[in-house]
């Protein structure tokens, strides 16, 4: 299992969190994730063998941006 935090802009509330949540869990491989609002932290918990870019589109088709 890896871990990573991605920055993401755009996120206020509830409807946001479960938006990215759903977002990444739909990934074959995402064990975990846990947002901060408070500071847009998004933080991945899976498995070898997903990508940073998927993770980023999957957050961006919903319409947040991830912050390089």
């Amino acid at each position: 299992m890896q871990t990573k935090t991605i920055q993401v802009e755009g996120m206020t509330c509830a409807h946001c969190e479960k938006a990215v949540k759903g977002a990444l869990k739909e990934l074959n491989g995402v064990e975990s994730v846990d947002v901060d609002l408070e500071t847009g932290k998004v933080h991945v918990t899976y498995e070898d063998g997903i990508s940073e870019s998927e993770m980023n589109e999957a957050i961006e088709e919903q319409g947040y941006d991830v912050v390089s």
